[in-house]
């Protein structure tokens, strides 16, 4: 049975799935998860129906680091009969200026996509790894790369850039806007279950550790909160989001904070976690009585909405509304709460469907439809990667 592998590689987990290829597309088959890298190291697998196939646990220092993980999901993938691997897919999360759609990777392409490692480095590191390795042990085996940035690239110009002078931009400081993936795979879903918003005005918010907001128009982001990096836009687990520059200035003159410091600060310990002192995890946060933990709680919704209200403006108003990814998918409380905030926009929530996670959540007399979908980046990855390998 032909196969495609879909790798998505992150700072302290490594998700896998193998995609059948089917005449419709493809097919999800196995996924598989190696989380808690280096602290409660686990491989989790399933089959397509649910069925667990693996749920092993190792002690830290039997998958201390990421290629460790790597051999692990390399180590289960050699039990597996049946397969032909035909390609390997990869989310990568920067693609910089010069990659806007989804490409088959040669070293070239890979020493490029290295250049971009500091604009993302809880993520571009460990995206490529898995690269690498493959390369090195099946050289034959086609890998295509699928970019966070890409779906945001047919922006105005006029939104991308900075007010710096402009061979800033030409040499590629500007907006990307990241968590593509989802919201091109969120575009497509919202045919199926919403056909009636056609060309309509919607904002999809992919609230996780890493979370962001984009405004579509029909199929297209029209604009998002994420910037040049990663750090832009909400506030996330271990990342500040929108912030002002000036307090880098400070940190690093008047704190005499290095420049590695002030990255580690940014990206690891600021966010939910910085803010509360007790975890980045929005469920912990939730589950805990301390005031800073209700601060930090506090502060994501109001940094939410604010955002929702600066791309309801970019949209000229708001026809639907629509939580994704881990917190935006699980926690009806968080719902609730910017939905509440949404009311100035009509915006009423059905509280039992919230309460029931059902895929329609607001009231038929509210002016605002409020969707709950579940993203799958890997599937969007298994379709690029399939149409790529297809067409060479």
């Amino acid at each position: 049975m032909d196969a495609i592998l879909v790798v998505n590689a992150g700072s302290s987990s490594l998700k896998f799935q193998i995609f059948e290829i089917t005449k419709a597309g493809p097919r999800h088959s196995i996924r598989g998860q190696v989380d808690g890298i280096g602290t409660r190291p686990r491989l989790q697998t399933s089959a397509a129906d649910g069925a667990v196939l693996v749920d092993q646990r190792y002690t830290p220092e039997q998958v201390d680091t990421l290629p460790a993980a790597i051999a692990e999901m390399r180590t289960f993938l050699q039990t597996l009969e049946g397969f032909t691997l035909r390609a390997i897919g990869h989310r990568v999360v920067h693609g910089g200026p010069d990659f806007s759609k989804p490409i088959l990777i040669t070293p070239d392409i890979l020493d490029r996509l290295s250049v971009l490692q500091e604009l993302a480095p809880l993520h571009q590191p460990n995206n490529l790894a898995p690269i690498r390795l493959a390369m090195e042990i099946d050289p034959g085996v086609p890998q295509v790369a699928c970019f966070d940035t890409a779906f945001h690239r047919g922006h105005e110009q006029f939104t991308d850039c900075y007010a710096l002078p402009f061979a800033f931009y030409e040499d590629g400081v500007r907006r990307y806007g990241f968590h593509g993936l989802s919201y091109e795979y969120i575009a497509g879903r919202l045919r199926d279950v919403a056909p009636d918003l056609g060309e309509r005005r919607v904002i999809v918010a992919h609230l996780g550790s890493g979370a962001s907001m984009c405004a579509l128009n029909g199929d297209h982001s029209l604009e998002t909160t994420m910037g040049f990096t990663a750090l832009d836009g909400l506030p996330m687990s271990t990342r500040p989001g929108q912030m002002d520059p000036g307090v880098v200035l400070y940190l690093i003159g008047q704190k005499g904070m290095t420049v590695g410091e002030v990255t580690d600060l940014l990206y690891r310990t600021s966010g939910l976690k910085g803010l509360s002192g007790v975890s980045g995890d929005m469920r912990d946060l939730l589950a805990s009585h301390d005031p800073r933990s209700a601060l930090a709680i506090n502060h994501f919704i109001h940094r939410c909405a604010l955002s929702a209200g600066m791309l309801a403006a970019a949209l000229g108003g708001l026809d639907a509304f629509v939580f994704t990814a881990g917190v935006g998918e699980n926690s009806p409380l968080i719902r609730a709460r910017i939905s509440e905030r949404l009311a100035w926009l009509g915006a009423e929530l059905d509280a039992a469907a919230n309460e029931a996670g059902e895929t329609l959540i607001s009231t038929p007399t509210s002016r605002i439809a409020i969707y709950v979908l579940p993203t799958d980046e890997e599937l969007m990855i298994a379709r690029h990667t399939l149409a790529l390998i297809k067409a060479s």
